[in-house]
């Protein structure tokens, strides 16, 4: 693949930076409609810089047809920054998205009914016939409100919060006051992800079972008693997020492993179909050089550095 002209890159990148930081924010509903304005935003921003990024990119500019991706909501800002990207080197390719969940992701190439899926998790044993790429990784953020002045919490004590052990704040150092415990439905990357890591595989109490990373923001910004995981890419200043045994979640502290609660964000293909080639471009883009900067932007952790 060539290169995108590092100048047309950064623009592109500073477009889709305003994006992701929009995505990031509010419930399903806000996030997806958010979503949809600030990708025609973004488009518009990033047309100041197409023509060159398309010479530059001469092999893909031929390349045309639709790439139905679908499955993590939390991938949403990297795969919204990703097609932003894309777009660029391959104009006539349309990348589609469904944010479903990582499980629904996972079915949806194993029955074809996406070329990628998109899943904030690895695969499990008993999930055969697809396969894994992963295009970065993210920190599990644990989040609480705002108000709560708990800063930090141990793997033991989430453990036990989760699975409705210790029940109040005062416990852990907070105020008294009863943890109101908030996360993903079942299927969901986050969760699974999240429930692994920390050991409560099937032992957590939720309070509420949520079906976006945008719901569960919201919910705990306006709880000042809850407490909920989210994906580093998504967290914005509406919650406090709390370090876990004195790390903070950050690029720097997931991509040297210190931060303990972390996952990848992996694209799945079927084994036993042969990508189109519009599909096939836009994966080697996403591992490339080309897309580490977006990645990043997007508020992931890119697993190469960007020239």
């Amino acid at each position: 693949m060539k290169k995108i002209n590092r100048r047309s890159f950064l623009a592109v990148c500073g477009a889709v930076a305003a994006a992701g930081a929009l995505a990031a924010c509010g419930s399903s509903s806000s996030s997806t409609a958010a979503s949809s304005s600030t990708a025609s935003s973004t488009a518009s921003s990033a047309s100041s810089v197409a023509s060159s990024a398309s010479e530059a990119a001469s092999d893909l500019s031929s390349l045309s047809g639709t790439v139905a991706t679908g499955g993590s909501t939390s991938m949403n800002s990297v795969i919204e920054a990703l097609t932003e990207g894309f777009a660029e080197v391959a104009p006539g390719v349309t990348i589609s998205y469904d944010p479903t969940g990582s499980g629904a992701g996972i079915t949806g190439a194993l029955e074809q009914t996406l070329d990628i899926g998109l899943a904030s998790r690895a695969l499990h044993d008993d999930e055969t016939g697809v396969s894994a790429t992963t295009v970065a990784l993210d920190g599990i953020a644990m989040v609480v409100n705002n108000e709560n002045p708990v800063a930090d919490l141990s793997i033991d004590q989430l453990a036990q919060i989760f699975k409705k052990e210790i029940t109040n704040w005062a416990d852990v150092g907070g105020e008294d006051g009863e943890i109101v415990v908030i996360g993903r439905e079942a299927g969901s990357g986050t969760r699974d992800g999240f429930e692994s890591i920390v050991g409560v595989e099937d032992a957590c109490v939720y309070d509420q079972e949520l079906t976006a990373t945008g719901a569960v923001i919201s919910a705990v910004a306006s709880n000042k008693l809850a407490i909920g995981y989210a994906s580093l890419s998504a967290v914005g200043d509406t919650v406090k997020t709390l370090t876990v045994e004195g790390v903070e979640c950050s690029e720097a502290t997931v991509l040297d492993g210190t931060y303990k609660v972390q996952r990848p964000f992996n694209f799945i293909t079927n084994d036993s179909v042969e990508l189109s080639d519009a599909a096939k471009a836009f994966i080697d883009f996403a591992v490339s050089e080309d897309a580490a900067e977006l990645i990043r932007l997007a508020g992931a952790v890119p697993l190469v550095d960007a020239e």
